[in-house]
């Protein structure tokens, strides 16, 4: 079964996990001759089928190409829906400040219910349930501003309204999603996309984009290094490279969806290419494994019966995190001028009682891997540059003086650090952030370490608050920074500032 491959080899192909197991990525590599297979490997990174001119030609037709899915589609529902609650307060001759509350309501549950989420198929009647219980919610909203404002006319009962609302909000949508559809369907609001893995399905979800325009996605070309042997000859789009191409293709061919399909390669090795999109302004969907035995919820798109789940977006693309960048600015400008006497005080003692050079000045690693060079209060005076660079903390350390022990202890020897959040080097919450000649020993040595510098260094973290600070473990610092990095909110960051707090309070500091 497996010709000219051992039994160890055809094991670790296996694992490899290619489309329903180890079957089609063995066919792969026994149907290809041996010349092929070691020309490959040796190729690396270079593509197995280079686009033709009228591939080329068609991955860059398209004026509207990204817009499909968020930039027209979402404002536009934004208006509809709008638009749609104006007009049943017209209808009902409800005063405007009720229309305004509806609005709001209507605009904060549609969002929360996934209404306004960039989706490739759009259903008045999927949609139904949501809009319903946002109608009712909406109704009820005004009833407060209604004892204290006269409206000139009122319907009888808010059940009334409900229905009222649902109507205008179901009229408006069924107006919205047909001129989605076709707009997709004549071309102008569509996406170029690439599929990520060579496979029986990723073929399959290729040839069905191209066959329903509705979906708004233009395949341009698959992702892949080994091409499956009984579909070389009929491919609907050329191969354009190998996985590790794949930020380089997504620039050059203005790339605004990824969708990874089971190819020859391991989820572990795709998820070291996927995390090199994080700053291209692209989505990515999966197909999820067993994807016949897997429940569809709102948040899975279907495309002719195959899943698509959307991976969350990257934290710095989000509104969310531009609101983080605003607090950052405010919080540390607020908190140099408040803290300007303890500044002062902390700076007067310690040259008092340790001599001059109150600032310590270090570079460390930051955002994208960058350096900078941080601030803090000295406690310990190194021998010398070199000692400062590579030289680990010890806790117990007899240089440090009893006033340097117990800025660490309160972590007040951290406040100068707040210039560097007003300046942008660094956030109130993050990972911490670590001295470039450890950075480079640990990249090597620990897994997923350097993913910790996808979003800016802070001045306190998940890990700090979690008793991971000082000489503790670095794989255990990674895995709480990573999860961080992955679980991002606005709320994550409000729980460790409290916690920090409290820590600082208790005297807990590194």
């Amino acid at each position: 079964m497996f010709g000219h491959l051992t039994r160890r080899q055809a094991v670790r192909v296996a694992g490899s996990g290619a489309d329903f197991g180890a079957i089609e990525i063995v066919e792969r590599l026994v149907s290809l001759p041996d010349a092929v297979v070691r020309e490959s490997a040796a190729a690396g990174p270079e593509p197995w089928t280079d686009l033709t001119d009228d591939g080329q030609a068609a991955a860059k037709r398209g004026p509207w190409h990204r817009a499909g899915l968020s930039r027209v589609v979402i404002p536009l529902l934004l208006v509809c829906d709008v638009l749609a609650v104006i007009g049943g307060g017209v209808v009902s001759g409800e005063n405007w400040a009720s229309t305004v509350a509806r609005a709001f309501v209507v605009l904060v549950s549609f969002a929360g219910l996934g209404l306004y989420r960039p989706r490739l198929s759009v259903s008045l009647l999927e949609d139904l349930p949501r809009i319903a219980l946002t109608a009712l919610l909406a109704a009820f909203v005004p009833s407060a501003l209604n004892e204290f404002l006269s409206s000139a006319v009122r319907l009888p009962h808010p059940f009334t309204e409900t229905a009222l609302l649902l109507s205008v909000l179901l009229g408006g949508r069924a107006i919205a999603y047909p001129c989605i559809r076709q707009a997709r369907r004549v071309g102008l609001l569509r996406t170029r996309a690439v599929v990520l893995g060579a496979g029986e399905v990723g073929i399959a979800l290729a040839r069905t984009l191209e066959e329903h325009k509705s979906y708004g996605l233009d395949p341009v070309g698959f992702i892949d290094s080994v091409p499956l042997p009984r579909f070389a000859d009929g491919l609907p789009v050329p191969i354009m490279g190998t996985p590790q191409m794949l930020s380089s293709i997504i620039r050059e061919f203005d790339v605004g969806e990824v969708l990874v399909a089971f190819g020859a390669h391991r989820e572990v090795e795709l998820v070291q290419v996927l995390r090199t999109c994080d700053r291209l302004r692209c989505e990515i969907h999966f197909i999820p494994r067993l994807f016949e035995l897997h429940n569809t919820t709102r948040d899975v798109d279907l495309v002719q019966g195959i899943p698509l789940i959307r991976i969350r977006r990257p934290s710095h693309r989000t509104f969310a995190w531009r609101f983080k960048r605003l607090i950052d600015i405010v919080v540390a400008g607020i908190g140099l001028v408040l803290l300007s006497w303890l500044l002062g005080a902390v700076a007067l003692a310690l040259r008092v009682v340790d001599g001059p050079g109150v600032l310590f000045r270090q570079q460390r690693v930051g955002l994208d891997g960058r350096e900078f060079e941080m601030i803090k209060f000295r406690t310990l005076r190194p021998v010398d540059e070199a000692e400062s660079e590579t030289m680990w903390s010890v806790k117990n350390d007899e240089r440090v003086s009893k006033l340097g022990r117990s800025l660490r202890r309160s972590s007040l020897d951290e406040l100068p650090q707040l210039w560097n959040i007003l300046v942008g080097d660094m956030s109130l919450v993050g990972p911490r952030p670590e001295r470039p000649h450890f950075v480079n020993q640990f990249v090597t040595g620990v897994p997923r370490y350097a993913e910790r510098h996808r979003v800016p260094a802070g001045l306190t973290g998940w890990a700090q608050v979690n008793n991971l600070r000082g000489d503790t473990s670095i794989q255990q610092r990674t895995l709480y920074d990573n999860y961080y990095v992955e679980n991002w909110s606005n709320w994550i960051d409000v729980k460790i500032l409290l916690r920090t707090v409290g820590q600082v309070v208790r005297g807990r500091g590194a």
